[in-house]
């Protein structure tokens, strides 16, 4: 997918530095650690299909990225479904239609796989991602996230 001069592809294992970086512009913390588990996981392992994209700029610099799991009985649920669990665009990116040609990439993507539903989950507080979601074409579904403070 292009748009301009951005073009969406396949998450590789020497995106991680690039990864790591817009996720410390965004969020202002500096996480590799948690990078490295999820390119483990996600990006690596041979028991996963691929379901993460970077945006790439002209000049190859990677400008945004969107990270994703896909689930085929787990939790009783008998469908094909997948996580979008990380995305983020470099804020010099962020007005450029980027995280919206990710999402499309990635759902376009996971309806060739045979997925049927795909959920994420947002802060409630967070205003700015769930309008993002929400202008993406995610809604409140019907599963509820439980949690136990320790």
């Amino acid at each position: 997918m292009k748009a301009g001069a951005v073009q969406i592809r396949l998450m590789r294992v020497e995106d991680f530095n690039a990864v790591v970086k817009i996720d410390e512009k965004v969020f202002k913390t500096y996480r590799p650690d948690y990078y490295r588990m999820k390119f483990e996981t996600i990006v690596q392992s041979p028991d996963q299909l691929p379901t993460s994209f970077v945006a790439v700029a002209e000049g190859g610099t990677i400008v945004g990225f969107v990270m994703g799991k896909l689930y085929i009985g787990e939790y009783g649920i008998s469908e094909k479904k997948a996580s979008l669990d990380t995305i983020g665009v470099d804020p010099d990116y962020q007005q450029n239609n980027v995280g919206r040609l990710l999402i499309g990439e990635f759902m376009d993507h996971l309806k060739s796989l045979g997925v049927q539903k795909v959920d994420t989950l947002v802060d409630g507080n967070d205003a700015a991602l769930t309008h993002f979601f929400t202008a993406n074409g995610f809604a409140p579904s019907r599963t509820i996230n439980l949690e136990k403070s320790l």
